[in-house]
C-alpha cells in the first residue's frame, strides 16, 4: 500500500502538504484544527515556501484529517509523515528540515 508501481506517472509535486482546516461547533469534545490556528499556519507555510523559492511543493488546506485532538495537524505526501504544527516556529523547522534537507522533525511528528 502506498508504494509507487512501474508505469505510474511521475509525481506532479515532490511534496504535497495538506493542512487540516476542519472546524467543528464550539465545545466539541474532539476540538478542531481551525480553532487552534491551522488556517494561519497554512497561510504562513504557503507564503514561506514561495518566499524561499522551493519548487515542486504544494501546500493545501484539507478537510478533516481525523486527528483533531492532536492538531493543528498536517500530512506530507508522498511520505505520509504527519506533524503537529502549532506555531510559525514549528512551520519554519519543518520547512528547513523536511522540505529543504529531506529529513524529519521527530519532536513534531505525530504517531
Amino acid at each position: 500500500m502506498g508504494e509507487r508501481m512501474a508505469g505510474d506517472p511521475p509525481l506532479f509535486y515532490e511534496t504535497h502538504v495538506f493542512v487540516c482546516g476542519n472546524r467543528r461547533p464550539a465545545g466539541h469534545p474532539r476540538g478542531d484544527c481551525a480553532s487552534k490556528g491551522s488556517e494561519k499556519i497554512r497561510d504562513y507555510m504557503k507564503a514561506r515556501v514561495k518566499e524561499l523559492g522551493l519548487q515542486n511543493i504544494r501546500v493545501n488546506q484539507a478537510g478533516c484529517l481525523d486527528r483533531c485532538e492532536l492538531g493543528p495537524c498536517a500530512v506530507f505526501y508522498p511520505e505520509g509523515v504527519w506533524y503537529r504544527l502549532d506555531s510559525f516556529a514549528a512551520v519554519d523547522e519543518v520547512i528547513e528540515t523536511h522540505l529543504r534537507r529531506h529529513g524529519r522533525v521527530r519532536a513534531l511528528m505525530l504517531p
